[in-house]
């Protein structure tokens, strides 16, 4: 019997994957117009959904798109995709798109807004990577300058992450360093940065231009509840190159090491202690 097909959420209904659609004139696919959430979910359930939906919220409201139900309709709505889909350990997509408009930018031609929830399995880094770790470069695409468009918005626009992964996978690494305007060290291309130096945990602040990641949020206070010092402060190139260890976090890479940046091992050149402590702690608190 084949497997039944992907429950797809659009404005209250279900739709299966392949019937899924919207209008070729909504402006979150003419121009990039939305934003959206990536969850994860563990046992059958999202997590830190509270803290991704107030994210996608404000990022709605700094863009001025009226997202049309509430937040407990969305996390509703999350709550019964995973169940409808049978999904334990996988993927959320939460997207809202301005609706459909004309072909020019005048936003408030668009019609009602699109909410759209996807759940699907999750595609991890191979396990080699949390075991032996990554080898990253720096590439020449800058961050998105703050005062053009903020990179705390999570956009329907990702180009700017594109170009700088195209980039990192045209010089054979699968994650790549973007900096920002100033030359200081942003954040990958989706995952944010973090460097050990003498016990010390050291992370871009948000002025630095990077997203205020969730799961960032989690390692930062699962290291502060062991006692390991975190500080958000501005990073060059410099201070990764001599880091002891390096790490990224993100909604998929969870906590994952970084041995490798442009040639120059990080440390001994395999995971630090506090990296593999965070690793650790980070899975004890998803999988418990």
């Amino acid at each position: 019997m084949p497997d039944k097909p992907l429950q797809i959420y659009i404005n209250g209904k279900y739709y299966d994957k392949d019937d899924a659609k919207i209008s070729v004139f909504d402006h979150g696919l003419l121009y990039g117009d939305g934003v959206f959430e990536g969850i994860r979910s563990y046992g059958g359930k999202a997590f830190k959904l509270e803290e991704h939906l107030d994210r996608l919220w404000y990022s709605a409201r700094a863009i001025m798109l009226e997202i049309p139900i509430s937040k407990a309709e969305m996390a509703q709505a999350v709550d019964k995709t995973l169940a409808v889909n049978g999904i334990q350990d996988g993927y959320i997509r939460v997207v809202v798109t301005r609706g459909a408009g004309t072909l020019g930018l005048d936003p408030n031609k668009c019609s009602h807004p699109r909410v759209i929830v996807i759940a699907d399995s999750i595609t991890l880094y191979p396990k080699e990577y949390y075991e032996n770790g990554l080898t990253i470069i720096t590439v020449s695409t800058v961050r998105n300058h703050p005062a053009a468009l903020n990179p705390r918005i999570k956009s329907l626009n990702y180009l700017n992450n594109i170009l700088a992964k195209i980039e990192g996978l045209q010089a054979g690494v699968i994650e790549a360093l973007m900096l920002n305007h100033k030359g200081e060290v942003a954040e990958c291309t989706g995952d944010n940065i973090f460097i050990v130096r003498r016990g010390k945990i050291l992370t871009p602040p948000n002025e630095a231009g990077i997203l205020e990641g969730i799961t960032r949020a989690v390692v930062i206070d699962l290291a502060r509840a062991a006692g390991i010092e975190v500080l958000e402060t501005p990073l060059t190139k410099h201070d990764v190159y001599i880091a002891e260890e390096c790490f990224l976090t993100g909604t998929a890479a969870e906590v994952v090491p970084v041995v490798k940046v442009d040639s120059r091992p990080i440390g001994p050149g395999k995971p630090g202690p506090i990296t593999r402590d965070l690793m650790h702690r980070f899975r004890q608190l998803t999988r418990s």
